[in-house]
């Protein structure tokens, strides 16, 4: 369960993490890009580790992050659902889903 989240900052069943994450299945992992504000197919190969049937991205506190449109054709053609959110509300979303199997949140924390 994600307690908080502000700018930089995301606080996970107590812990807090100051760079981006992906939350799967109660594990929260770093999630390193190649481009800080990009979301490119070769990003999301630990999120596809993960088995995931949706994946919600959160963008930043301004939405800066861009999941490119191939990224979320490559992950759709898979069978996975795709939401792109600002984190804010991609918190909302994992926090309501978070009893769901197969949902992963992959999460940039600033911009």
């Amino acid at each position: 369960m994600i307690n908080s989240y502000s700018f930089g900052s995301i606080n996970i069943d107590g812990k807090t993490y100051t760079h981006d994450v992906i939350i799967s299945a109660g594990k929260v992992k770093a999630w390193w890009r190649a481009t800080s504000h990009e979301v490119t197919i070769n990003d999301v190969e630990p999120i596809m580790n993960e088995n995931p049937r949706t994946v919600v991205f959160g963008t930043g506190a301004s939405g800066v992050c861009e999941v490119f449109s191939e990224t979320i054709k490559y992950l759709e053609k898979k069978g996975i659902t795709v939401k792109v959110l600002r984190t804010a509300q991609a918190v909302e979303e994992l926090n309501q889903r978070h009893a769901e199997a197969g949902v992963v949140g992959a999460l940039h924390l600033t911009c």
